[in-house]
């Protein structure tokens, strides 16, 4: 990473050491008032070398970013099964910290409601949201849309090469990687594709070794990006023990059987344990939904089906799971969680 060099002091009396110093310990919900100080202080800001640094210093804040139906929108159009006419997608905030909650302002193309089961992804603090179905008329979406938290401002990326739904997404070091899901005929996919954050370009990897319909998606270290179970076309929902795992060095697949119970959906369920293995996170209980992950992991679930929904963390330490502690969720970010990513801001 560069040193930083500045022709003018950043905090007048003091040296550049300490003045980079203070501004690196400013929490991020400030980032966007002190970036308006003056162009000096928003040029450092939004640098991603400024992230990166923070990041090296411990300064940097963790939180959880969830898809929630929130009941405020009205919907208009044709009515769709199993779907609220009064509801609508929107990102909700847990700073695991503060234990304080927030909701992100909504995208401009979609202000009545995110496009419904997009998929979230989160590196280089910031927020990404793919894919979907079109809120209003249901049908699958490409939209690419990047949320800045230093701005606290919406962005639209390129396009997804295609549609999909239902796909595998993990991010690491300023890539989003995408594989499998459906396309608009419900046609399981053996595709996958790396979008780069910097350059705004989709770049196509190899093929899975199947097809492979609502698989999940995890990035193990800065190493590999794991594609969990799935099924083909002819075996809907017969859920498959097998992943297909790509190798950042290597950028090649290999295929690694019985990772998985068959037959289990694994959405929501696939984490890391301590140990750097996948683990699954419903059998701490059948109604756990894990939807984000960091040095705590966010969990949600019910004791039974139609039971009430609860927020809860948990700490994996050598390789163990400390128990499970409730938090407290306002009324308005209680409803089910359909989508989620740790982002580090």
């Amino acid at each position: 990473m560069k040193k930083f060099e500045f022709s003018t002091e950043l905090l007048p009396g003091l040296p550049e050491e300490l003045g980079l110093e203070c501004l690196s310990r400013l929490p991020y919900t400030a980032h966007r008032l002190a970036s308006r100080v003056c162009h000096r202080w928003r040029e450092l800001l939004q640098s991603l070398d400024f992230y990166y640094h923070r990041k090296r210093l411990g300064y940097t804040q963790k939180l959880a970013c969830l898809l929630l139906v929130f009941n405020s929108a009205i919907q208009n159009g044709p009515k769709n099964p199993g779907v609220s006419v009064s509801s609508s997608y929107g990102i909700a905030v847990f700073d695991f910290v503060s234990q304080s909650w927030d909701r992100l302002a909504p995208v401009p193309k979609y202000l009545n409601g995110l496009p419904l089961f997009c998929q979230l992804a989160s590196c280089e603090g910031k927020l990404v949201v793919m894919g979907g179905w079109d809120p209003v008329m249901y049908d699958p979406v490409t939209d690419v849309f990047i949320y800045d938290f230093v701005t606290q401002q919406w962005r639209q990326g390129k396009d997804m090469p295609s549609k999909r739904s239902f796909f595998a997404i993990g991010a690491c070091g300023g890539r989003v990687f995408v594989a499998g899901g459906h396309d608009e005929n419900k046609n399981a996919s053996r595709t996958a594709w790396v979008y780069d954050l910097r350059t705004d370009e989709w770049t196509e990897l190899g093929e899975l070794s199947q097809e492979r319909d609502e698989c999940e998606g995890v990035v193990i270290g800065e190493e590999e990006f794991w594609v969990v179970s799935g099924y083909r076309t002819e075996s809907q929902g017969q859920f498959d023990g097998s992943a297909d795992v790509y190798g950042f060095k290597s950028e090649q697949w290999r295929r690694v059987e019985g990772v998985w119970e068959p037959g289990r959906c694994p959405r929501s369920c696939v984490g890391i344990g301590e140990d750097g293995k996948l683990l699954n996170w419903a059998e701490i209980d059948p109604g756990v939904r894990v939807r984000a992950c960091g040095g705590r992991v966010l969990v949600t679930g019910s004791e039974y089906g139609c039971g009430a929904l609860g927020f809860y963390t948990v700490e994996t330490k050598e390789g163990q799971n400390s128990k499970m502690e409730n938090i407290s969720v306002p009324n308005e970010f209680s409803e089910f969680v359909h989508a989620g990513c740790y982002a580090e801001i």
